[in-house]
């Protein structure tokens, strides 16, 4: 088996060691992308190998919160674990959202390992003209 050397593998697998798996009461975290698209923001999450049943997400007045459970492939008994890089475990994100954003009209799609989130921009947020009213002519202000 041939492996390509990488100076900071053995100080990454010592801090996994260290740190362990994600669990519920103190999940690992998640790498993400965010950006704003046409009228909605846009959050994509990096889940490789998880289900998606195993993905929770949830919002609560305005934090976003994403959980997801890698959990280990079952394995048969006569399998020898040679290497094992992959993290296993909890892995959690939240975020706060803005009150501009429309929090009951978020789409959620999970595709080739990445989960997107798309948040609609609030109506009463997105730019509008303001019309100006013709006058009458003078006014005065008596007193």
């Amino acid at each position: 088996m041939l492996m390509r050397t990488d100076p900071f593998r053995e100080l990454d697998r010592l801090a996994q060691h260290l740190v362990g798996p994600g669990t519920w009461s103190k999940p690992s975290a998640m790498p993400m992308d965010a950006y704003r698209e046409n009228d909605a923001y846009v959050v994509a999450f990096d889940l490789p190998g998880v289900s998606a049943d195993a993905i929770d997400i949830d919002v609560e007045r305005n934090m976003l919160t994403v959980k997801a459970e890698r959990r280990p492939a079952a394995k048969a008994d006569d399998v020898q674990m040679d290497l094992s890089e992959r993290p296993l475990g909890v892995f959690s994100r939240q975020i706060v959202l803005a009150d501009t954003l429309d929090t009951e009209h978020i789409q959620a799609d999970y595709d080739a390992g990445v989960l997107t989130l798309r948040i609609p921009i609030a109506e009463r947020a997105k730019p509008r003209k303001i019309s100006i009213g013709g006058g009458t002519g003078r006014k005065e202000i008596s007193g």
